[in-house]
């Protein structure tokens, strides 16, 4: 992401207070007030998501992660910034329900088996690695797991080339680790974006890089209209306004918001209601694409990935 895009946004927002209209098809922009997307997916199991999207570069490690974790070394992301890799280059993580001050595991039985345990025998401190900040604890079975500044350190199964970050932000609970034991986090980055992905093309995704999607049996002219009600919503939360300063490459026309009947305000895309889905565990994830012939992901001009408009 560029760096400047907050700094050209708000320079545009000026222009944009001139006027806001409600009908649809007409440039607008929803209330100043709005900051953020609304619920992304909740944090559900540990592991049983769908096509996560790390940063896939660097040589093929392993289908399964190796046993040992030999010398440990800082890798650079382009999104989450240093984290710390093992001596195959995949990415080492914490969990949100284990401690460190006393270092404990709460992940056992099928939940290491997507989270491999890092063991701490062979582990050693290469180049940005303090060594006084690795350390490990005795897990139920008597291993010993590496711990970095206290956190128990994982593996994640789904990481198969050496610089991967599927398992970033999984269920809500799960994070790469900084060189420091703490949760590696991406830079800020706006309310609304667009990101290429691999199979569908350019698609908008919220601040958490969550992909943002269309329901067919929407509404949106004259007047934006959520199909999506009750038990709906708790598989697809409504996007909640986002300014329209806190957005990069999202088509200004039709941008605005509305009032659903149960007096929330949810966010539109060329006044096509938006929403994120549930099932959807990792940034990059498009699980919900396709799902019952009326759910798609949304293109930057509010149009529905692989489906006909209306």
């Amino acid at each position: 992401m560029k760096t400047s895009w907050r700094t050209a946004s708000m320079v545009a927002s000026a222009a944009a207070v001139l006027a806001l209209t409600t009908a649809c098809g007409q440039e607008t922009a929803p209330p100043a007030t709005g900051q953020n997307v609304g619920a992304t997916a909740a944090a559900g199991d540990y592991g049983t998501i769908g096509s996560g999207a790390g940063q896939a570069g660097g040589a093929q490690a392993s289908a399964s992660p190796s046993g040992t974790a030999g010398e440990l070394n800082v890798s650079t992301n382009a999104e989450l910034g240093k984290v710390v890799t093992d001596n195959l280059g995949l990415t080492l993580y914490r969990f949100d329900q284990d401690t460190a001050e006393p270092p404990a595991t709460n992940c056992e039985d099928d939940c290491a088996k997507t989270w491999p345990p890092v063991p701490a025998d062979d582990a050693t401190a290469g180049e940005g690695i303090d060594k006084a900040l690795l350390g490990s604890v005795t897990r139920a079975d008597g291993s010993k797991q590496l711990t970095v500044g206290g956190w128990p350190a994982y593996r994640y199964v789904k990481d198969v080339n050496a610089g991967d970050v599927k398992g970033q932000g999984v269920g809500g609970k799960w994070y790469a680790l900084t060189p420091e034991g703490k949760k590696a986090q991406a830079a800020d980055r706006p309310g609304l974006a667009t990101r290429e992905d691999a199979k569908l093309g350019e698609i908008v995704v919220d601040k958490d890089g969550m992909t943002v999607y269309r329901f067919m049996k929407d509404e949106a002219w004259p007047k934006p209209v959520s199909a999506c009600t009750g038990a709906c919503l708790e598989k697809w939360p409504a996007v909640s306004p986002v300014d329209f300063v806190d957005t990069e490459g999202i088509q200004k026309k039709g941008y605005m918001t509305f009032t659903r009947p149960d007096g929330a305000d949810q966010q539109t895309i060329n006044c096509w209601p938006i929403y994120t889905f549930a099932g959807d565990k990792a940034p990059g994830d498009t699980n919900g694409q396709g799902v019952g012939g009326t759910w798609y992901a949304v293109r930057p001009d509010g149009k529905p990935v692989g489906a006909t408009e209306k």
